[in-house]
């Protein structure tokens, strides 16, 4: 399995994509991302092993609880999949506002 199959794997699912979200305003412990959720510690811990594996978090040991923060450079592999996509998109809207503009 190549990087993007790993970095997509780890974003297919939900609660992986809001433990990444809930990250982004900074380093979390296990048990503070785990109060956002109705599931069990152990089981965001497991979320968080997947996201770990595929690089997208890393972690701090400070004392007895581990900090998780964002890695951001597995985020360069969706934005570069994805960037042929944004552009053909793009032409169309472009393409879709001149025939707009031409019967305004």
């Amino acid at each position: 399995m190549d990087e993007t199959d790993v970095v997509f794997g780890a974003l297919a699912n939900r609660t992986r994509r809001e433990l990444l979200s809930l990250l982004l305003s900074g380093p979390s412990t296990v048990q503070q991302l785990a109060s956002h959720f109705d599931m069990a510690r152990p089981s965001v811990s497991e979320h968080l092993k997947v996201l770990r594996s595929a690089g997208l978090v890393a972690e701090n040991k400070i004392g007895r609880e581990r900090h998780y923060f964002l890695e951001p450079e597995p985020m360069n592999t969706v934005r570069d999949w994805l960037g042929p996509y944004e552009e053909f998109l793009r032409s169309k809207l472009s393409r879709l506002q001149g025939v707009l503009g031409d019967e305004g």
